[in-house]
């Protein structure tokens, strides 16, 4: 095994309930479900038998089987592999969406309609993301995940060829739309795939949420990025045209180094399906086989529904929408007000997103050293281990820029301040909603594991459901009360939604226990 070789010896522990198997136990690493995790090997009970990371400290939790097919037991450079092509496929959605945001004038003026009226099917296609995200989740718990991921990136491809060589609003419209449910499958599922190749101390600690969030922030101003400059010598097709082929590329990857990562570690090495062909895995085939050894048809369906109908996964979501909404409506309608501002061409608006891209890699780099620091401090406080709620702090230290990027954006652009003050403002919101969503994303993913594809798929759900909402009437609302007033509620709202963060730093272990005694556990 890679990495995983260090093993204490101790008394073998009891299993969790009558008639388990395999390696599910109810040792005290499993007791830490709502209790925190012990991450430090010297606070474990004398004579605890653990597997324990190169360090010889850190216990890995999951405890990974004896089994080379167990992807816990891939070698690093597999896992990163994976890490590389689910982090492409989930820069595709935001980017292709975000690309709509500059070409707007262009469409307009070819479709005859209005620009705002264009956003409408860059609204619809943010909102699909989300809604496809889940929806892949919930056929992933089923058919396995490589064949969602290989199916849902072959429709994308032919919906991001279709909307590229449309013609006419509708003829545009419809593929746009579907693009968006199609290309969002590695957005929903990415914290899935990261929980079940890496272990726990590796999920914020190590950068994985990072670097898969990073492709998250990034995608939305990359993508507007190159199109503004490609418009200013080509036709607004072309940037939609890169994109089809960016998203043929992922395709290619996933077919080359795509796997189906889920293995049920409530059976047996001895019985888990064997791993024969991956051409079949890649399609679904072997998968299918299968299906009796893993979660049930209705059980699939229905446990994204289950999971958000948890009180802390609907508090946190509900945070985080209410977060990070606005900087999609942003995004979708920055175009239209540095234009009519500050006369900028697509050359100048290209320059701009710089800004953004900036913040969100200095937050990735800050946000590295951050949720170790704070990971580290909560397990000296609690003698080795690690709460879930240890993640959620990283969102009050960014609450300052959020508050402060939105109202000075605000003003910048009822005053019409110098466009630099207009883009540091908006470099302040992106770094802060960076520390938010990694914090968000991290607490959820320690706090529900068995859940890690649905808590995922729900927090990519409320980043673009609250987007595609503001992104409808933000035009409009600055228009009727100002620049002013409406980034300055924005910031209120934000404002308004901290104390859901406090209170589950406060009570969320308190709340996660009640859960467990009402039933909402999902098996």
């Amino acid at each position: 095994m890679a990495t995983t070789d260090h093993v204490q010896t101790a008394p073998q522990p009891t299993p969790s309930a009558p008639g388990a198997e395999g390696n599910v136990v109810e040792t005290e690493l499993e007791h830490t479900y709502n209790d925190g995790y012990i991450l430090d090997a010297s606070q474990l009970s004398p004579g605890t038998s653990v597997k324990v990371a190169p360090d010889g400290r850190t216990v890995l939790i999951p405890q990974p089987s004896d089994d080379p097919d167990d992807p816990l037991n891939w070698s690093q450079g597999k896992k990163y592999i994976i890490l590389a092509v689910v982090c492409a496929c989930t820069f595709l959605p935001d980017y292709g969406s975000a690309t709509g945001a500059v070409t707007l004038i262009p469409q307009g003026a070819e479709y005859g309609i209005s620009p705002d009226e264009v956003n409408h099917s860059q609204s619809g296609n943010q909102f699909m993301v989300g809604a496809g995200g889940v929806v892949a989740v919930m056929f992933s718990a089923y058919f396995g995940r490589l064949p969602v991921l290989f199916w849902f990136m072959v429709v994308a491809t032919a919906t991001a060829a279709a909307q590229a060589g449309a013609h006419g609003f509708n003829g545009f419209f419809v593929p746009r739309v579907l693009n968006g449910f199609f290309a969002g499958a590695a957005q929903g599922s990415g914290l899935m795939f990261i929980k079940d190749i890496f272990f726990l101390h590796e999920h914020a600690a190590r950068r994985k949420i990072n670097i898969w969030q990073a492709s998250v922030i990034l995608s939305p101003y990359l993508g507007p990025l190159l199109a503004s400059f490609m418009i200013t010598k080509l036709s607004w097709r072309w940037p939609f045209w890169i994109y089809t082929v960016e998203t043929g590329l992922c395709l290619i990857a996933v077919i080359l180094w795509g796997e189906e990562t889920y293995y049920n570690r409530r059976l047996l090495w001895e019985k888990q399906p064997p791993r024969r062909s991956r051409l079949l895995r890649l399609i679904g085939v072997e998968q299918w086989r299968s299906r009796h050894l893993h979660n049930g048809f209705r059980e699939s369906m229905t446990r994204a529904f289950r999971t958000i109908a948890r009180p802390v996964v609907l508090l946190a979501n509900l945070y985080y929408m209410c977060t990070f909404a606005w900087v999609v409506g942003i995004n979708a309608t920055l175009a239209l007000f540095l234009t009519s501002l500050y006369d900028f061409g697509p050359k100048q608006i290209g320059f701009f997103f710089f800004a953004p891209i900036i913040a969100a890699l200095l937050a990735e780099a800050i946000g590295h050293h951050l949720h170790d620091f704070l990971a580290r401090l909560s397990m000296r406080r609690h003698r080795g281990h690690l709460n879930p709620e240890a993640r959620l702090p990283a969102t009050f230290l960014a609450l300052p820029p959020l508050l402060t990027g939105l109202v000075l954006f605000g003003f910048a652009l009822d005053r019409r301040w110098h466009y630099a003050l207009a883009a540091l403002a908006w470099a302040l919101y992106v770094f802060g909603t960076m520390l938010v969503s990694v914090g968000v994303s991290a607490y959820q993913l320690d706090a529900y594991p068995r859940e890690s594809g649905e808590v995922g798929a729900w927090i990519n759900f409320s980043r673009t459901a609250g987007g595609f909402v503001v992104a409808y009437f933000q035009v409009r609302w600055v228009e009727r009360v100002g620049a002013v007033v409406c980034f300055a509620t924005q910031a209120a709202v934000c404002a308004a939604v901290a104390p859901v963060a406090v209170g589950l730093w406060v009570w969320g272990k308190r709340l996660r226990r009640w859960e467990e005694r009402a039933g909402f556990a999902l098996m």
